[in-house]
């Protein structure tokens, strides 16, 4: 990614954070095995600051979307209260193999560790910790191909709003109810070979920064990856701004 390329993901700044619309498939940041992330590029997006910005929260390398940085120490300090108390409103929208059969509901499943040789996947674990989420059917396809030749399932367009943020809470929501989200390597079972890349975008984020201005309510694009699946579901480019 060129300093030209990141520039032209930023789709919000202030004085106090920035949110730009992440690509699929590269990490926020660096792994216990290194390798190229997302961080490497902040200096781009100093602005005239002696120092570049952080990340404020976390999204998965598959997932594209609003990803919200800081500008400095005290920016970062008020995002993570903010983000830690729930008050950040966050809205995504994913794809998913099958669907649920109501047309809204809320999942609340408590997550905990896999094992300790999988480091961040997840599961549903009575014993875990609390994980809400509430969904939205906002289009279905009733027949599409499936992961075998003679097979044929069908695919649904949610928005999914976490109101906790545990690790792959979406993710690991989703495949427990039935409906994994289409091209999820590790907990899905959904046709991966139909879509490019994960099905899961962070469509929309709420941040209440500002005691006497109303929330900053900042939408990403719909990514180019997603664009076939939500079509066949319904979805039209600008007739659907949330």
């Amino acid at each position: 990614m060129t300093p030209e390329e990141i520039l032209a993901r930023l789709i919000y700044r202030d004085g106090l954070m920035l949110v730009i619309d992440k690509p699929a498939g590269l990490p926020v940041h660096k792994g216990p095995k290194g390798g190229e992330s997302l961080e490497d590029y902040f200096d781009a997006l100093r602005f005239g600051l002696p120092r570049r910005p952080a990340l404020a929260h976390r999204l998965d390398r598959d997932t594209s979307g609003c990803l919200v940085l800081g500008r400095h120490r005290k920016a970062l300090a008020a995002l993570g209260r903010l983000f830690k108390s729930g008050c950040i409103e966050k809205s995504y929208w994913a794809v998913v193999a099958g669907g649920p059969t109501q047309d809204e509901g809320r999942i609340e499943l408590p997550l905990g560790r896999k094992d300790a040789a999988r480091g961040w996947w997840m599961k549903h674990d009575p014993a875990g910790q609390p994980a809400v989420t509430t969904w939205k059917v906002m289009g279905r396809r009733p027949s599409y191909p499936g992961p075998g030749e003679a097979q044929t399932i069908g695919i649904s367009w949610l928005v999914l709003e976490p109101l906790t943020g545990r690790t792959h809470q979406l993710r690991v929501h989703c495949a427990a109810m039935g409906w994994p989200i289409i091209g999820d390597n590790i907990y899905g079972s959904g046709p991966r070979k139909a879509a490019p890349g994960l099905q899961l975008h962070s469509r929309q984020i709420v941040v209440p920064l500002y005691t006497n201005r109303p929330p900053i309510r900042v939408t990403a694009p719909v990514p180019s990856h997603m664009q076939d699946l939500l079509q066949i579901c319904g979805w039209s480019a600008g007739a659907f701004t949330e």
